[in-house]
């Protein structure tokens, strides 16, 4: 694979020096991801990393009960095996499966260690990244604990439309948005069912189709605008040589 080829979708990758890409294209491989295909679960040691270009994958907290939790949402603004950037032992934190099917490209854990001992600014983008990531997660529990539930799907639904290009109609099930917004199945249907009241979405089995994006980003929590603006962050960070920062 060349650098150009490498950099095509995944907006990390696009962000890296040229010359640092070329370090890291000769060894990734492009890898078709099934829907409900897991790739981590927790504790699980590492062997490569992913950097997903149109599928979207979801870092999902199981409980011993058999519940579980969305955490956060990985597409092609991240890579999903981040842990291995920060020097721990690499470990999985959460289960991470894939909800929306597409390609990845995956790179071997040793090949990106090398790389980032070679290059400090891939090094510096990982962690950009695992900053940006991080306001996602802490955001997110913030959102779950103060906003409605209507605020928050509305929140979901306008960060998930970001990863799929901004795609009206999303792929998802009722059992999918109960996880990920851990509430009961019944919950969601109430919200849903507001929301195309609203006529901001068309909701039926198996899909949502945002209807009004503008009017879903009002209805929305201040949580979107914040989360967003972590991300394009990111990317004005790892383009102009800056540092993360809380």
């Amino acid at each position: 694979m060349d650098a150009t080829d490498a950099a095509s979708r995944n907006r990390l990758l696009a962000a890296l020096e040229p010359e640092d890409l070329r370090r890291l294209a000769p060894h990734l491989e492009r890898v078709d991801l099934a829907r409900g295909t897991v790739l981590l679960e927790p504790a699980a040691e590492l062997q490569h990393v992913w950097w997903p270009e149109d599928c979207i994958v979801s870092l999902v907290i199981p409980t011993r009960e058999g519940g579980a939790a969305e955490a956060a949402t990985i597409g092609r603004e991240g890579m999903v095996g981040f842990i291995a950037t920060l020097g721990v032992p690499p470990r999985a934190l959460a289960r991470d499966m894939v909800q929306v099917p597409g390609r990845a490209l995956r790179l071997p854990l040793a090949t990106l260690r090398e790389a980032s001992a070679a290059s400090p600014r891939i090094h510096q983008a990982c962690l950009c990244y695992v900053a940006a990531l991080i306001a996602h997660v802490l955001q997110s529990v913030a959102c779950n604990a103060l906003h409605t539930v209507e605020a928050r799907l509305a929140r979901w639904l306008l960060l998930f439309q970001d990863r799929v290009d901004g795609t009206e109609a999303l792929p998802m099930t009722q059992e999918l948005l109960a996880e990920m917004l851990a509430v009961q199945r019944t919950t969601v249907s109430t919200a849903a069912r507001a929301l195309q009241r609203a006529d901001l979405i068309a909701y039926k089995w198996g899909s949502v189709t945002v209807l009004d994006r503008a009017g879903l980003e009002r209805v929305s929590c201040e949580c979107y605008g914040v989360i967003r603006e972590r991300y394009e962050r990111l990317f004005r960070l790892t383009v102009d040589g800056g540092s993360p920062s809380g």
